[in-house]
């Protein structure tokens, strides 16, 4: 028995899942997907190109560029752990043109060059609005996929999130090449007012729920999910790896004289998840969770090992293909299993607590593993972060992965009209 109460609204969203139960293409899903690619465009353009524009234009430090770089995944955790509580209180559909007016708004405040402090709060309001926006995006997504495709459907749309991380990134450098800084601050004005008119132009039910009587005491429950947390621990741990490949991929590729072929690494790792996606989503949907878990960790383990190892153009890009394949399918796996978890009303509160993992990792393993990296090597660190990974599946079967089955069986069943 449920133990929350729904109102009208949330009577909509299960008959609008109802009808629309094997239709994955609306009109809205593509709408909101282009919304979640436009402002993914946005941060990992700005995520390459910030540090030599913070030295450029401030003269700032290395370590000021940093934190002009870094501060932005900052305001992106605060942002989803704020908002994670709030969508019981707020209507959904304004909680999202809002943030998408702030993010409009904050990439204004690049135009105005004052001070380095003045740039690292922008890129911290930059990244609060970032974070929500992003957040809720993601469970109105997960809120009105039809539950017998609901992996499949968070397949497709985090994969508006890996696209921008491969193109993102490419149009950044080459724009720091042939164009300035205003150039690039336009751009992601043009990308953040598409975003905005993807929003203002779709559909979104509302999460509201009734609330329960009297005044409700701050906890940590009003921030994270309970249940989501160990999933969300699984994705920070295999995150971990990926920050790594993130941050330090150009510095590697260096050392190894391999930089031609580094160009080329995201673009291959983008292309590996966009061709394996749409069948591993149905594999979720279909057989469990379990069946691209444990083969994508292997994957993703073996392809960190390539990376070690890499002394060729092809076994770089060969381990560009592996990571993309692993980490890329587990990504949207770990999701689908965190909303899996829960009831409807806590999704938002679940996918918060699924990307804060996420998000965490990838915010602190540049700084951790720049610590270990003096001591052991690049080749040295990527093959104990492969070791590390095959730790992580075992860890995973002891959270999730041992009683995934009777889960699985438990959705389809209620999924079954």
């Amino acid at each position: 028995m449920n133990h929350f109460a729904i109102n009208d609204e949330w009577i909509g969203v299960f008959t609008l899942n109802s009808t629309l139960k094997e239709k994955l293409w609306t009109k809205d899903f593509i709408m909101l997907s282009s919304a979640s690619f436009f402002i993914s465009m946005v941060f990992y353009l700005l995520m390459v190109t910030i540090a030599v524009y913070s030295v450029e234009t401030f003269d700032a430090s290395t370590g000021q560029a940093g934190i002009a770089s870094g501060i932005f995944i900052v305001g992106l955790l605060i942002g989803r752990l704020y908002i994670g509580r709030k969508y019981n209180d707020f209507n959904t559909k304004l909680i999202l043109v809002i943030s998408g007016i702030a993010i409009v708004a904050s990439i204004f405040l690049y135009f105005i060059q004052w001070n380095i402090s003045f740039l690292i709060l922008t890129r911290l309001i930059h990244g609060f609005t970032f974070g929500i926006a992003a957040n809720t995006l993601a469970t109105i997504i997960a809120v009105v996929l039809p539950p017998s495709r609901k992996g499949e459907g968070i397949g497709y749309f985090t994969m508006s999130m890996t696209l921008a991380a491969a193109i993102g990134p490419f149009i950044g450098v080459l724009m720091s090449k042939h164009a300035n800084h205003f150039g690039i601050f336009l751009l992601c004005l043009i990308f953040g007012t598409i975003s905005l008119a993807f929003i203002l132009f779709s559909n979104i039910p509302s999460l509201r729920l009734k609330k329960k009587p009297g005044k409700q005491k701050l906890s940590l429950n009003q921030f994270l999910e309970p249940k989501a947390i160990p999933i969300a621990i699984v994705i920070m741990g295999i995150s971990f790896c990926y920050g790594s490949v993130l941050a330090f991929i150009n510095l590697y590729a260096s050392e190894v004289n391999l930089v031609e072929a580094a160009s080329f690494f995201f673009l291959v790792y983008a292309l590996a998840i966009l061709f394996s996606r749409p069948i591993t989503g149905k594999l979720v949907d279909s057989k469990g969770a379990n069946y691209v878990m444990y083969p994508c960790i292997l994957i993703l383990s073996l392809g960190m090992f390539v990376l070690s190892i890499a002394s060729t153009n092809f076994l770089l890009l060969l381990a560009a293909g592996l990571i993309g394949l692993g980490y890329g399918n587990i990504q949207s796996t770990a999701q689908a299993v965190a909303i899996k978890m829960v009831p409807p009303g806590q999704i938002g509160l679940a996918t918060s607590t699924y990307y804060i993992g996420m998000d965490a990792a990838n915010g602190l393993s540049p700084a951790v593993l720049g610590l270990v990296i003096p001591f052991l090597g690049f080749q040295h660190m990527y093959l104990a972060l492969a070791v590390f990974a095959i730790f992580m599946a075992g860890f995973y079967y002891f959270v999730y992965g041992r009683k995934e089955s009777m889960i699985h069986a438990s959705v389809e069943k209620s999924a079954t009209p």
